[in-house]
């Protein structure tokens, strides 16, 4: 871990904060998901550097201690995919091996369609491609098969998840998110608030995920907010 190089550059109207390990010809591009953090990615990295290959990991757009501008408008997969290929070029390659998870699968998704040239090989994890339905907007789809609670209509709302992020700590949002063991995704009926989430005890942590681990992600998204991930889902419909 300590051996990771840590630097900021300037991409796509953004600075971008980026973890780097290896120096390896071939190299490989790591992409979060939500509430992560370039962290998510931190045994792979050493692992695969290990291994010969130039490992990178940034905190995408809204995270951590990357710049978050504050509309959703900033948000969609256009400036997402962006925001990478102005990084790799910051970098000086021209492709890369790319792994995503959660959020940051549906971004790999689009950057192959978007930048198949730039591409070697996709992993994803978590998430199946979802192609846009031209008929239906996607929170609309949501809604129209999972209901009004579905946690991604839910968070449309500007202002009424932070709220509800901020009703307690947030170490305890971080457990809840990476601890839970649900398979289902969260459902909350409309007539209850959003930090029922939070009102009881978040699970026990599994081997693989350690109180400093949390502390990390708390420490920045106690700095950084929730708005910036959050705005994704805002854009999903843009």
């Amino acid at each position: 871990m300590e051996q990771i190089v840590h630097k900021k550059l300037k991409v796509n109207g953004i600075n971008m904060h980026v973890a780097e390990l290896g120096q390896g010809p071939a190299a490989v591009l790591f992409l979060h998901g939500f509430p992560e953090l370039w962290y998510s990615w931190r045994h792979q990295m050493v692992h695969l550097s290990g291994k010969g290959y130039r490992t990178i990991a940034p905190d995408l757009r809204g995270y951590g201690d990357t710049d978050a501008p504050p509309s959703p408008t900033s948000y969609t997969v256009l400036h997402i995919v962006g925001d990478l290929v102005a990084l790799l070029d910051a970098l000086g390659l021209d492709q890369v091996f790319l792994v995503g998870h959660d959020w940051g699968a549906i971004v790999a998704w689009w950057f192959c369609l978007l930048r198949p040239d730039r591409i070697k090989a996709l992993v994803n994890t978590s998430v199946a491609f979802q192609p846009r339905n031209p008929f239906v907007k996607t929170i609309q789809g949501y809604r129209d098969v999972l209901g009004d609670g579905f946690y991604m209509c839910r968070f449309q709302e500007a202002g009424k998840a932070e709220e509800a992020f901020a009703s307690t700590d947030t170490t305890s949002v971080i457990r809840r998110f990476l601890s839970g063991r649900d398979p289902k995704p969260p459902c909350i009926p409309t007539e209850l608030s959003l930090d029922i989430l939070f009102k009881a005890p978040p699970p026990p942590l599994p081997s693989w995920l350690l109180p400093e681990d949390v502390d990390y992600y708390a420490s920045k998204f106690d700095k950084s907010g929730f708005t910036g991930g959050l705005n994704y889902y805002r854009a999903m419909d843009l």
